[in-house]
């Protein structure tokens, strides 16, 4: 099976059994050079592999979820604090994508974003809209990429810290990537 790994920076990933592309961190980075790399080249699957923060206090530091739903929560229109989806201003715009889920770990609901979120008031609000689990920024963009080519892929996150006002302090992104990578050794083998 030909596997591509997708990753956002160089660190997170430390497999070498597997074609691996580093994208750049980003939404954008990511469409561009992925959609290059399945336009030049055929994979069977891509993983998509990263850190993520947590909304959920439940998922714990170094935890390793696979995203099967994921929102690109920034897609819509604000009138003054209410936030308008793509539906409600008939914009036709893909928001919410979908993927099943493929391995054993915990299946979990994302947003991808621009801005990490680090206010509460922002943080509340979003919950409140599409109550995620976790927020990562290319997670979907990448999931997107996939289905336009159709390509099965896979997203893993590992929780390296919890959305909320910025505290470093409280991360752990090196258990991250190594739980990452564990997990990651162990889906490639499963192939």
């Amino acid at each position: 099976m030909n596997v591509l790994i997708v990753s956002a920076t160089p660190q997170e990933i430390s497999i070498s059994n597997c074609p691996h592309l580093v994208t750049g961190v980003g939404m954008v980075a990511t469409s561009i050079l992925l959609s290059k790399e399945l336009s030049k080249n055929k994979y069977d699957l891509v993983v998509n592999a990263g850190i993520a923060g947590s909304f959920n206090r439940t998922l714990e530091i170094g935890q390793v979820v696979e995203v099967v739903e994921d929102y690109l929560s920034e897609i819509g229109a604000q009138d003054g604090d209410h936030f308008l989806t793509p539906e409600e201003i008939n914009l036709n715009a893909v928001n919410c994508i979908k993927n099943i889920g493929r391995t054993k770990l915990d299946k979990v609901r994302g947003i991808t974003v621009n801005t990490i979120h680090g206010d509460d008031v922002a943080i509340q609000k979003v919950v409140h809209r599409l109550n995620p689990q976790i927020e990562s920024m290319e997670g979907a963009a990448s999931m997107l990429v996939c289905q336009s080519f159709q390509i099965p892929c896979i997203q893993i996150r590992a929780i390296s810290n919890y959305v909320e006002k910025r505290n470093k302090s409280s991360w752990d992104i090196p258990l991250a990537i190594k739980n990452l990578n564990i997990e990651l050794e162990k889906i490639i083998d499963s192939l």
